[in-house]
């Protein structure tokens, strides 16, 4: 089962992709001094929890998520005391911090792997999936082969330099020997070592992790059921060694992911969530002209096939996607921010949406990043040099900084007292005041409709059996991103009553018709 660690009920999340966030040794790659110089900038915005981007010893191919060292801090973002010391800053601000962990493959120049490409056996020879003759290649995945004196293909778990870690076969073919069961030998060797690994930055300060495809360890694994097994074998070790750490997966089927015994998993741009429906579509619906009713029956679905195991999150983006404001008009990313922060689930914000950073069009990749790298470049703090993010020259920059003269920053926002920032903070704050918003509370939708607006959903307050508490507080939300006034009917039981919220023109209540201007919304307390 999930952690019951309390701290999740009002958490609010914040991604850091810390190459992109604060330089301070002008090599023009952001450092873990910076993350801990900017913590008070976090906590005002009124996170209490940061994601923090894989940091470990890696050749960057991807980012990153080619690790060749789980326990060693990459020099380039500073040393393992560097990274204690953000977590002891961390938590002495009220702030937890969770690692990135990469269980499914590593780099190919970690040890591990040159050690299990010998042709003499070792500690290593099953760490990996190996095939057992270099011309046979592993179904339904891509391989590496000819690559050493090992007579074998090895499997790659996505980039072909990240050999996939051998967590077994859920079904083992007979006739291929070198597919081995999840509880050979080799498959819980590789289990351990991530558990060595947990236990490593658990005890220097860390408080859980964000498991980067949390549902590819065990292959041919139809249903899943294998993998979430393994899963809840990793919970049980945390649940007895270190019971508050917190799991996040990177899953994006909450039904299989939270079985598994994590804390929470995302409904992401992929799979079969809809996200996309909402931010990243030709017409989105928070742009006002698209369709929510599939995210919302797949929403409901996920939720009732999870039974109430643990929390379905939506960020306002990651490191993987195109930024909000890359498909989100201006006026409209309040709107956006007001539906993630109060839908259950704990919110994760990415770093620079709450100023509105645009997605930058037309860069090269960088390590790995592809149509990514617009979503990963340098955090607008100021005006100055490089927009304060680093004193490098510009050319040295990890990733060219967005060239937009009109960029927002930080600085002008916190001056501005009616900026997206100052809004988004407020949002937090009226998230954290109110237990039906809370990350926990139990929400019904009364409109969805199929190609129609607005979306209203009623959060309500649940005691800590999780069921829905009587005589607690119960919240209206109403949300119109569309150009032209909508309105629906009331369900019995609910009448609005006080305003906690309003963004553009207030909404109106005669008898059970709610009436919504173009591009408003409201929260209410429920009578």
């Amino acid at each position: 089962m999930p952690t019951t660690a309390n701290w999740l009920d009002d958490a609010v999340f914040y991604e850091i992709y810390p190459q992109s966030f604060k330089d301070t040794n002008a090599d023009g790659i952001g450092d873990l001094r910076g993350i801990i110089e900017k913590l008070d900038y976090v906590a005002y915005l009124g996170c209490n929890a940061i994601w923090l981007s894989p940091c470990f010893v890696s050749p960057f191919r991807d980012a990153g998520y080619d690790v060749s060292d789980y326990c060693h801090v990459a020099p380039r973002y500073g040393t393992n005391e560097d990274l204690r010391r953000l977590f002891d800053e961390a938590h002495s601000r009220g702030l937890r911090v969770i690692l990135d962990l990469v269980p499914g493959h590593t780099s190919s120049d970690h040890p591990w792997f040159l050690a299990s490409t010998r042709a003499t056996e070792n500690e290593f020879t099953d760490r990996y999936v190996w095939t057992d003759n270099v011309w046979k290649d592993v179904r339904g995945m891509g391989v590496l082969k000819g690559i050493s004196e090992r007579n074998g293909s090895v499997a790659t778990n996505f980039f072909s330099h990240q050999p996939a870690l051998n967590y077994g076969y859920a079904h083992p073919d007979p006739a291929e020997p070198w597919q081995q069961p999840v509880d050979a030998p080799g498959p819980m060797a590789t289990r351990q070592a991530m558990k060595d690994v947990m236990a490593f930055w658990l005890a220097l300060g860390c408080d859980g992790f964000r498991c980067d495809m949390a549902h590819s360890l065990v292959k041919e694994d139809e249903g899943e059921q294998a993998t979430i097994e393994v899963w809840q074998d990793l919970r049980a070790f945390l649940d007895e060694t270190y019971p508050e750490a917190i799991l996040i997966s990177e899953w994006g089927n909450p039904d299989h992911s939270l079985q598994g015994g994590f804390d929470m998993d995302f409904l992401l741009h992929f799979g079969p969530s809809h996200y996309n429906d909402l931010f990243r579509v030709e017409r989105p619906f928070f742009a006002g002209e698209g369709d929510v009713s599939a995210f919302v029956c797949r929403y409901e679905e996920s939720r009732a096939a999870s039974d109430g195991k643990g929390l379905m999150c939506i960020p306002s983006g990651n490191h993987d996607m195109d930024r909000l404001a890359g498909h989100i008009p201006a006026e409209l990313l309040e709107m956006c921010f007001a539906f993630l922060l109060s839908m259950p689930g704990a919110p994760f914000i990415y770093y620079g949406d709450e100023i509105g950073m645009d997605h930058v069009r037309g860069l090269h990749s960088v390590e790995g990043s592809y149509w990514r790298t617009g979503a990963r470049t340098p955090m607008q703090w100021d005006s100055s040099l490089n927009a304060g993010f680093s004193s490098a020259p510009a050319d040295e920059l990890y990733i060219p900084l967005d060239p937009n003269p009109a960029r927002p920053t930080v600085a002008a926002q916190l001056d501005d007292e009616d900026s997206l920032l100052h809004r988004v903070r407020r949002l937090i704050e009226i998230r954290r005041a109110h237990p039906a918003l809370q990350s926990k509370g139990d929400v019904e939708f009364v409109f969805a409709e199929k190609d129609a607006y607005p979306l209203a959903y009623v959060r309500r307050e649940v005691g800590a059996d999780g069921e829905v508490l009587e005589g607690g507080e119960q919240v209206l939300v109403v949300l119109n991103p569309s150009a032209t006034p909508a309105a629906f009917s009331l369900p019995e039981g609910v009448t609005p009553g006080e305003t906690i919220y309003e963004f553009g023109s207030p909404v109106s209540v005669g008898g059970r018709t709610v009436t919504v201007p173009a591009r408003s919304a409201g929260f209410f307390l429920v009578g």
